[in-house]
């Protein structure tokens, strides 16, 4: 085995590949074929823009809630790399990741894979051998490309499209679009959150023969504020409708998604189950509430515009009594003019920080001038994370709030800095219904 610690493993991995995204399913297939990776129970597969992570964490709640072992796989992770694999609730310990890295370092041969394939290659090969009833993925990017993608999905949601990761994906919601629906496959549920779907992913899912559910025709919610209603159909084409459900810790959007894509997955749920998993689901970093010392702390990954319109929509619908700061520190590749634009409202003070060491990120002064050239006022350069999240709390009050965003790394950052500040502790009360990812 080439180590014994994953962290070794994790520094390894990132310097294996040319390039750190590389799409495309080739390479990663073979090395699956030759591990005899092949997964017997249903698989349920989650595309999207945002609202990925969330529709994840809700079907395997309610599916957990009804007893069944699932397994999740998501990305990115926010603190610590073992977060992306959890089987039947637990965390992937570091044993089995290094087993299932040295399983595939093996078996590849001369192939080159990403850090990201040889994570997904290993998620598959715990799961396989791990007991489960379900399996729910979460595509990292895009769809039809993605590593992920290899798994046939028995039902696969998509949940939302709109214009991010445009070096990889277009700039065209009509061509992101079609590779989202490449997660789709002949003969089952292909089921679309999207209230506007382009046309190119109906297009694709009725060219290829799957059943196609779409929000707004054949499943829909009611938004009661305490309480909400869904309907839609069961697999047998039935009409089908829940009343009076408890409101989730995430978006009703996604929430709906996931609740019709659950009638097609080949598996007994309970009302009581789904219930209960509605209750529970949450997803961190997504509209997160804290509380320290008073200050409302709100963290939030939203990394492009879509995602940010729904943090402002969370934040306006819940004011504070006092001032609200934004820290914020996003990569280059974003919209962040745009962002900025949409968050303007929500804040009397910005805070940019600077990812350092991370060569994807704008620099503050950067994000500065961007600000500038709305007229937007006062801004503040904060430093690290750490040191922006400590300026504005020095800065704050109580009844005051503090929201931190822009990206994944961002909200790490502030998390790891956060969990040894003292008087930390999650509110969960507050954990808000929005949801970006």
């Amino acid at each position: 085995m080439r180590f014994a610690r994953l962290d070794d493993w994790l520094r390894w991995l990132e310097t294996q590949h040319p390039r750190e995204i590389d799409l495309g399913l080739e390479r990663v297939a073979a090395v699956a074929k030759a591990l005899n990776i092949s997964l017997s129970m249903p698989v349920l597969t989650v595309a999207g823009t945002n609202g990925k992570g969330s529709c994840v964490a809700l079907a395997a709640a309610i599916l957990s809630a009804e007893g069944y072992r699932v397994g999740t796989y998501t990305s990115p992770h926010l603190v610590d790399y073992n977060e992306r694999i959890v089987i039947a609730g637990e965390r992937v310990a570091d044993a089995p990741l290094i087993a299932a890295f040295a399983a595939i370092d093996a078996a590849r041969g001369e192939i080159s894979l990403s850090y990201f394939e040889f994570g997904t290659l290993a998620a598959l090969w715990l799961f396989q051998d791990a007991a489960l009833d379900a399996v729910v993925l979460e595509i990292g990017l895009g769809g039809r490309l993605d590593a992920v993608n290899i798994v046939d999905a028995d039902v696969a949601i998509v949940s939302s499209i709109a214009i991010d990761h445009e070096a990889w994906l277009g700039s065209d919601r009509e061509v992101i679009a079609r590779e989202k629906a490449g997660v789709f496959r002949a003969g089952h549920a292909a089921v679309v959150g999207d209230l506007d779907p382009p046309k190119s992913l109906l297009a694709y899912g009725r060219e290829i023969g799957a059943k196609m559910l779409c929000r707004g025709h054949d499943f829909s919610f009611i938004d009661a504020g305490h309480q909400w209603q869904w309907r839609g159909v069961g697999a047998g084409g039935e009409a089908i409708k829940y009343l009076d459900l408890p409101v989730p810790r995430i978006l009703l959007d996604n929430a709906a998604a996931v609740l019709q894509a659950l009638q097609y997955l080949d598996l007994a749920v309970s009302e009581a189950s789904l219930r209960q998993g509605l209750a529970l689901a949450s997803v961190p970093g997504r509209c997160q509430h804290f509380v320290v010392n008073g200050v409302d702390i709100v963290l939030d990954v939203a990394h492009n515009p879509a995602a940010v319109v729904t943090l402002r929509q969370h934040l306006q619908t819940r004011p504070v009594s006092g001032r609200c700061q934004g820290v914020f520190a996003v990569m280059a590749d974003k919209a962040i003019a745009e962002m900025i634009g949409i968050l303007e409202p929500c804040f009397d003070n910005w805070v940019l920080a600077t990812l350092a060491g991370n060569g994807r990120a704008a620099s503050a002064e950067y994000v500065a001038a961007l600000l500038a050239e709305q007229l937007i006022e006062p801004v503040d350069v904060g430093g690290t994370v750490a040191e922006s999240v400590e300026r504005g709390l020095a800065e704050s009050r109580p009844g005051d709030r503090l929201v931190i965003f822009g990206s994944f790394f961002t909200v790490a950052e502030a998390m790891t800095y956060l969990s040894a500040h003292e008087g930390f502790a999650l509110n969960s009360a507050m954990a808000g219904r929005g949801n970006t990812l």
